[in-house]
């Protein structure tokens, strides 16, 4: 049996800790500064996602923001309702639809980056050189453990 280096299992604990510890702050104060402006964490990361990629199938929407079919078709009927998405033919395949944000959508996401510009400034300013690592980082043990999504991104 080796020698005990020093806890190195529960080292990995920790750090696992860590990470889930600082997911659940930061994901609580996005939430709190966005709940000001009316919006949700799930909206805002829809918005996002479809002004950086345009249109998006809703199995990718899904995965970006981690919710399930049923749970997001409800969030997006609401989208819909609010004017804040669009559901459009997908020109290059007219059985696929596509969810797009609105010019409401868009007016809507500026003033939703600007609710949490001061955690993202936060988050970025504590880590300072090392934020651009941390998130290549983060990609690599996403990637690790599940490498089906490396190819699914590579798919969209």
């Amino acid at each position: 049996m080796p020698a005990n280096d020093g806890g190195t299992a529960q080292d990995g604990d920790e750090a696992l800790r860590l990470l889930s510890l600082v997911e659940r702050t930061l994901t609580a104060r996005l939430e709190e500064a966005l709940r000001g402006r009316g919006s949700s964490l799930d909206q805002w990361r829809i918005l996002r996602l479809l002004a950086a990629r345009g249109g998006c199938p809703m199995n990718v929407v899904a995965e970006h923001v981690l919710l399930l079919a049923p749970k997001l078709s409800k969030l997006v009927d609401r989208m819909v309702s609010a004017n804040l998405v669009l559901r459009r033919r997908d020109v290059s395949d007219r059985r696929r639809v596509l969810i797009v944000v609105s010019a409401r959508g868009r007016r809507a996401l500026a003033d939703w980056d600007e609710a949490t510009a001061d955690v993202r400034a936060q988050f970025r300013e504590l880590l300072g050189a090392d934020a651009d690592q941390f998130e290549g980082l983060l990609r690599r043990l996403q990637d690790g453990l599940d490498p089906a999504s490396v190819e699914q991104a590579s798919l969209t």
